[in-house]
């Protein structure tokens, strides 16, 4: 008897869960809060990683890595970064274990092991990073300073989430370097425009580009911009962030350059990062209640062929033939994987690959081979069609930027259908429980206000859209004058 999964309609988090399980991406590991990445969804994230990267050295940043271990003192350096991250925060206090002198089967920490001096791992890298460009800048001759790192980060979270939030995760985190503030900003503007590009044109996921508010800010930042997207729940995921730190790093570790008129000042700065937490936004996109779908731009295995047969030599036949099709496809670029293992069932390897959200699959039996035609399946859209063998890649190539665009059309219309203007306090708070979405609604700008409505909603300010027009209204809550609406949501 086949085994019954949860639908999204009967408990979202729990098809969340099933839904990585089914597509075998991930587990939780012996260690509390974190996780074991699968190869199949760490092939998703090199993908992911793989197009972030050539974006990144298009925009003229180079790769390099700092280390795990951030000195105390320097943590502490930029007050409000320090702040904002104490409590998430890691700390090696010991070097050493040693055997416990009353149970030699037990470790204990060595006492004559205590470091001078404690290490925070890094929750976030801007410490170290910028203690160690105060060795690197002098003169305006030695600015842009424009490095990423491709790292991992601990950050001691108490509810802990495949994939949206675990103590330890995977990101990217840049760390750059101005002569002026303009600079700094327009970095900061353009790498949150590549991020938007990258969730909307290989992750089929529309978002919302706009700036924090002040409460909602990174710690150490002058400004947050980010991007947001809509879950199929109505709840919003934070998707990626780029903040303008001004000179407050720079203050903080005394990083001066001499300008062109022999001027001291001031380094400016940014920071900008995206995780693994993308993996998860990228799972409640799109999936369904059959398992993951996965646009064909991040899928690992674009198309899949399975042959039916009965006999070895039925299997010689058309194996011969879809190898053929497997050199056409990788010619044009594309991902193939021909499943001729004897040890599965056909109707075992559909599901299978359908739990794995393969956007195309093929099969082909010897009606088929006769016939000249092969099967084709898309995932998206869970229909199938018979097509002539001769021509089927350009078919499949078609077929596959066509699967592309529908994933981001459907995510525009959902986000469109569940996005709305409200004006009265008490039917937000109404619809926010019972319809959920992304709500506009007029604020007056206080923290208080702020405040107020995510503890009484648990809905906060996810960004205050650049694309939003002025429009002088009246703060739902309080009725004070507000110039604009803001994005009110649930959020993970």
């Amino acid at each position: 008897m086949a085994q019954k999964y949860t639908t999204r309609k009967e408990d979202y988090s729990k098809w969340y869960n099933e839904t990585i399980a089914r597509a075998d991406l991930a587990e939780n590991s012996g260690v509390r809060g974190c996780m074991v990445i699968k190869p199949y969804g760490y092939a998703i994230w090199e993908k992911i990683q793989a197009q972030l990267d050539i974006m990144f050295k298009e925009t003229g940043h180079q790769n390099a890595y700092f280390p795990l271990f951030v000195p105390k003192s320097l943590f502490e350096a930029e007050e409000k970064n320090a702040e904002g991250f104490a409590k998430e925060c890691a700390v090696v206090t010991h070097h050493r274990l040693m055997t416990d002198p009353n149970d030699s089967t037990k470790l204990v920490v060595d006492p004559k092991a205590k470091l001078e001096e404690e290490l925070v791992v890094r929750p976030t890298s801007e410490a170290i990073i910028w203690n160690t460009y105060k060795g690197w800048i002098q003169s305006y001759r030695d600015l842009p300073i424009l490095i990423n790192q491709w790292a991992n980060v601990v950050r001691w979270e108490m509810r802990t989430r495949l994939f949206l939030r675990t103590a330890e995760f995977l990101w990217q985190e840049g760390h750059t370097a101005h002569a002026t503030k303009q600079e700094a900003i327009e970095e900061t503007e353009q790498m949150l425009k590549v991020y938007a590009e990258f969730a909307e044109s290989y992750m089929a996921m529309p978002v919302i580009q706009g700036v924090k508010t002040e409460s909602e800010r990174f710690a150490g930042a002058d400004d947050t911009y980010c991007i947001e997207a809509m879950m199929q729940d109505g709840k919003a995921l934070q998707a990626g962030t780029s903040h303008f730190l001004g000179q407050n790093f720079a203050k903080a570790f005394d990083v001066k350059f001499t300008d062109k008129d022999g001027t001291q000042d001031y380094v400016w700065a940014t920071s900008w990062g995206v995780s693994t937490r993308l993996m998860g936004a990228l799972i409640m996109t799109h999936s369904d209640d059959e398992g993951l779908v996965l646009p064909p731009a991040l899928a690992p295995i674009q198309v899949v062929a399975v042959p039916i047969y009965k006999t070895e030599e039925d299997l010689v036949a058309i194996s011969e033939r879809i190898k053929e099709l497997g050199v056409k496809l990788k010619a044009r670029g594309i991902s193939f994987k021909y499943d001729d293992d004897d040890n599965r069932r056909p109707g075992w390897k559909f599901s299978e690959y359908e739990s794995k959200g393969v956007p195309v699959r093929l099969a082909m039996g010897m009606r088929d081979f006769e016939n000249g035609n092969i099967e084709v399946a898309r995932r998206d859209e869970k229909t199938k069609e018979i097509v002539q063998f001769d021509g089927v890649d350009v078919h499949i190539e078609k077929l596959l930027k066509e699967i592309q665009d529908n994933l981001l059309n459907k995510a525009m219309k959902h986000r469109s259908d569940n996005m709305r203007e409200i004006d009265s306090y008490d039917e937000f708070k109404v619809k926010i429980e019972s319809e959920g979405g992304f709500f506009l609604a007029h604020w007056d700008g206080t923290a208080e206000t702020e405040e107020k409505i995510k503890e009484e909603t648990k809905a906060t300010i996810r960004c205050i859209p650049f694309d939003q027009p002025k429009e002088n209204g009246k703060c739902m809550v309080t009725g004070k004058p507000s110039s604009g609406r803001v994005i009110f949501a649930k959020a993970y």
